[in-house]
């Protein structure tokens, strides 16, 4: 059975396993235990010796969004901020001290991508990691190193959904922070909103 972040729930966990497949020519998807997220993250560091980039993606809050009747909005919208020109290093420390936080909230989205080559990885909801490049090929073994192996069709917490059965996303604390607090505790990092937009 896949072990979800701390804030999600979903209705039939037992339909759910660590395995990955080959998305299409630019994409891998995979399940992937809460307890391995940063360790394929790391992995994934290790690999580029080249300048990188950290993304985060926060709902926008409910008091931002525009209303068409009491309490039901049209459209939602994410805020989507970066920072640019990291090192190996500091993308392994931002890892350490908030990969608590990031892989076990509800909310967010979050992921870490190269400058030169465009490789990128994003932990999504409900524990779905994507590898994107143009090279899939460098990721042939990638998933199998953490003990993941692959299927032909990836059966995702989102295949579980319905009416009845949905799932439930939920903000996590830690040490007192949400990822809401990140944008303004990491200012010394260099982090920036680059756009709000749809979802």
């Amino acid at each position: 059975m896949l072990n979800l972040g701390k804030g999600y729930k979903i209705y039939e966990p037992e339909k759910l396993s660590e395995a990955y497949e080959v998305s299409n020519e630019v994409s891998i998807m995979a399940n992937v235990g809460v307890e391995k997220v940063v360790d394929v993250f790391q992995h994934f560091i290790a690999m580029y010796d080249e300048p990188l980039f950290f993304i985060l993606e926060l709902p926008v809050t409910c008091d931002r969004e525009a209303l068409i009747a009491p309490g039901v909005v049209e459209e939602t919208h994410k805020d989507v901020y970066y920072i640019d020109g990291c090192t190996q290093e500091e993308c392994l420390v931002l890892l350490e001290k908030y990969g608590e936080l990031l892989v076990n909230d509800g909310m967010n989205r979050f992921g870490f991508g190269c400058h030169e080559s465009g490789d990128e990885i994003m932990l999504d909801k409900y524990n779905v990691v994507t590898i994107y490049s143009r090279i899939l090929s460098k990721y042939n073994d990638f998933f199998e190193a953490h003990e993941i192996n692959r299927v032909s069709q990836l059966v995702t917490a989102w295949d579980t959904f319905s009416d009845d059965t949905p799932g439930q996303a939920e903000r996590y604390d830690y040490n007192g922070k949400s990822v809401y607090d990140l944008p303004d505790v990491l200012k010394d990092w260099g982090i920036y909103l680059a756009e709000t937009r749809a979802e």
